[in-house]
């Protein structure tokens, strides 16, 4: 134990060293100031580079070292979250990461399979004191003892599971098992479909398999940022912390409602409308909304011009129309093509009626002359007029808002009535991908963005010119008195001497500090070097239109599970969502060992899944705490609610309250500080959820209210999110497996 503390300790001093030295060079970059372009660029990935390792540095600040492996060979390596190395010459490693293959063996060696390793151990710390060794000998001929060691290899792993829950999910570095361990190391190309059921550690999984691959392909992802999808904000406040602590930082977290920059979708669906948005088919009613954008006139425009009136009829329309359609362009793009042929049309119109030869109907008009005509015609008010109408530029937000104000011809009269919604209501997460398939219909004509680009430089370039000019004037003044007693003050060269206004004007510009992760946020049209998706069965057809956007090079991790899709949206098979983008070019993996729900609970969760599918199978739960859940019939809800709570909240840890939302206010008036929302504290001991919110999260100890109302995929999760207990409370009709005396659960009186 003291040899590990001051190994320890002096990782510390090591880590500590460096920060101060990261903080200096971060300082000492920026402080930097004006420099030449290339400078500019070396200083800016300095900042960028160190500001990374700082901050990798300050998360695993209380967690650094969990490990050590011993070889047969003698050679010994102690395991970290990071890497770290000596400053000499050779740059000795004296940490080695996880993620490296030479750390490999803390995962996989056996007994059976030792792979070269004479002992492992594993290291507990609390912040930077050793606490607690458990070593396994894997060279069963080696004598050697140390009085730490653990004879079923299990102790840090179940230490692990039966550990308090914070509200926030730890990393599971430390206990990596060796299935898992195929998982976060496979190959990075294309997709890897990870399923599991409750408490498989599938989320855990796909973010270490993140940092893995943050790891090994750095200098790819780190330009181009890895995105991780969540189900809701509260999953994603509750995972937000792993990443970190295993030393990557440059990572975009995002729910599909926070994918379109500039929209949080705050408002809620029914299930109706979130189905009906979802479909693919509304990729198709999109570009027909689209097209009837694309207007002919009813029946003529009439355009006064040059005291004459020009008469754009449908026919004349129609054939600009067709031929900018021909093109194949992005609406907003098209629109310059659209307004050529219309100012072509109205060109040749007066033409004709000035410069026809009145006795052999030849056009006595030139070149010139024709140009001249155009010219003025795009000066006319009602010309623009006409092709606003006609060709209109289009946002995605206005678009989407006017489709679902009168959805009414696109689709079903049923399907209408669903979505149908006010113009100025909320966007909702089902929003957020036609919000994105609008943009992909709309493009953007950047005409006006580059004209407006273009004057701001000529005003930079025209201010630069004007600190040279001024430069040069104090200059000459300065000669003019200095030049007859030193000749040769007119060798000093000034700035005007060496630079012109457009490279100082360049000097000037504003430097971009923004990680990839935060200008990936920004940029719709960003492609991501990688895509976790968590929850992937409950994505809808077009929310993976949009996340297929993000990754072209189809390089993605999604992980869930089919029996757990609740969304009226969702494609619910894996096939049903990749076969339309990669066909049959996708793995599948499945974790089938259940780390988080005891036995007694899942047996519980499991009868109430086969009472629909007698076929399913559960993952098997690698322990039993003993105590089983309860099932209790009430006439006072809120005061029961009160009671069990009372019961079930931990000395240490978390209680989750899964209940219906209409029925969150109600029990919050009877729970002291307990409060709900859609972004709920998961921090707090006691927190109220529905159990949507409850996905991908775990607790101590669970109590969910009124199932009966909940359908068999949303029961199923909630039923599944305990470490140690379960209650449940009801007051009308439960299911079967709940309300049926010889059930899993002890059914108890009110």
């Amino acid at each position: 134990m003291r040899r590990e503390q001051e190994f320890i300790d002096g990782l510390y001093l090591r880590v500590d060293a460096l920060r101060g030295d990261t903080e200096t060079g971060v300082t000492d970059a920026l402080a930097q100031g004006n420099t030449p372009m290339q400078a500019r660029l070396e200083r800016d990935i300095l900042v960028a580079e160190r500001s990374g390792l700082l901050a990798a540095l300050n998360a695993v600040d209380g967690s650094l070292c969990f490990g050590r492996i011993d070889l047969a060979s003698g050679v010994t390596h102690h395991i970290g979250r990071i890497g770290l190395r000596t400053d000499d010459a050779e740059r000795t490693p004296v940490l080695i990461d996880w993620r490296a293959d030479v750390a490999r063996p803390f995962y996989l060696a056996t007994g059976h399979t030792p792979m070269g390793l004479r002992r492992r151990r594993h290291i507990s710390t609390e912040g930077r004191r050793v606490t607690a060794l458990h070593d396994e000998i894997l060279d069963l001929g080696d004598a050697t003892r140390t009085g730490h060691e653990d004879p079923t290899g299990d102790a840090v792993l179940l230490a692990a599971l039966n550990s308090a829950r914070t509200g926030r999910m730890s990393d599971i570095v430390q206990t990596i098992q060796a299935g898992q361990d195929e998982i976060i190391r496979a190959p990075h190309q294309g997709v890897l479909v990870v399923e599991g059921g409750p408490g498989t550690g599938k989320t855990a999984v796909a973010l270490h398999r993140a940092a893995y691959l943050l790891y090994e392909h750095r200098e790819l992802l780190a330009k181009r940022a890895v995105l991780i999808v969540g189900p809701n904000p509260a999953f994603l406040g509750y995972i937000g912390e792993v990443l970190p602590a295993l030393g990557e930082t440059g990572v975009l977290l995002a729910t599909v409602g926070e994918l379109f920059p500039g929209v949080k979708a705050r408002a809620t669906d029914t299930p109706e409308a979130a189905a009906v948005k979802g479909r693919a088919v509304m990729a198709d009613v999109l570009t027909e909304v689209v097209r009837d954008r694309q207007a002919l006139p009813d029946p003529v425009i009439a355009i006064e011009h040059d005291r004459e009136i020009l008469m754009l009829d449908d026919d004349l329309v129609n054939v600009a129309r067709e031929r900018t359609r021909a093109a194949k362009l992005q609406h907003n793009v098209a629109r310059e093509h659209f307004e050529g042929h219309i100012l072509n049309t109205l060109t040749d119109m007066v033409a004709e009626r000035i410069g026809t030869d009145p006795y052999d109907g030849s056009n006595l008009l030139d070149a010139s002359d024709i140009t001249q005509i155009r010219d003025e015609l795009a000066e006319n008010p009602e010309v623009w007029s006409a092709i606003d109408q006609l060709w209109p530029r289009l946002t995605p937000r206005r678009l989407v808002a006017d489709f679902l104000a009168d959805p009414v011809g696109y689709v079903s009269d049923e399907d209408a009535a669903a979505i149908r919604r006010p113009v100025t209501r909320a966007w909702t997460v089902a929003d957020v991908p036609l919000l994105d398939e609008a943009a992909e219909l709309l493009g953007e004509d950047d005409r006006v963005a580059r004209a407006r680009a273009e004057r701001e430089r000529e005003t930079q370039v025209a201010y630069a010119q004007g600190v040279l000019d001024v430069s040069y004037a104090s200059r000459t003044y300065e000669f003019d008195d200095k030049e007859d007693d030193d000749p040769e003050a007119s060798e000093v060269l000034s700035a005007h001497d060496i630079i012109d206004a457009e490279r100082f004007a360049e000097r000037h510009e504003e430097d971009d500090h923004r990680s990839a992760a935060e200008r990936a946020a920004a940029d719709r049209t960003w492609a991501f070097g990688h895509i976790v998706v968590d929850e992937a069965q409950e994505l809808s057809p077009m929310a993976w239109r949009l996340l297929m956007r993000r990754s072209p090079t189809r390089s993605m991790t999604l992980v869930g599970d089919p029996a757990q899709t609740a969304e009226a949206a969702g494609v619910g098979s894996w096939a049903g969502i990749l076969e339309p983008y990669v066909e049959d070019r996708w793995e599948h993996t499945r974790l089938g060992v259940n780390y988080r729900t005891p036995a007694e609970i899942m047996e519980l969760a499991a009868a109430v899944v086969r009472a629909e599918n007698p076929s399913f199978e559960p993952p098997s739960s690698v322990r039993s705490t003993g105590v089983r859940p309860w099932v209790r019939a009430t006439d006072d809800l809120p005061g029961a609610v009160a009671k069990a709570v009372g019961e079930l909240t931990p000395t240490e840890g978390r209680l989750a309250v899964i209940a219906p939302r209409d029925l969150h206010r109600q029990l919050a008036a009877r729970l002291d500080g307990v409060t709900a929302g859609a972004e709920p504290d998961l921090t707090q001991t006691v927190v109220l959820l529905d159990p949507r919110q409850a996905k991908g999260l775990e607790f101590d100890s669970v109590l969910v209210v009124e199932p009966g109302r909940y359908g068999t995929s949303d029961l199923y999760v909630a039923l599944t999110r305990a470490t140690q207990r379960l209650g449940v409370l009801h007051t009308g009709q439960v299911p079967k497996a709940l309300a049926d005396p010889s059930a899993t659960a002890i059914t108890e009186p009110a």
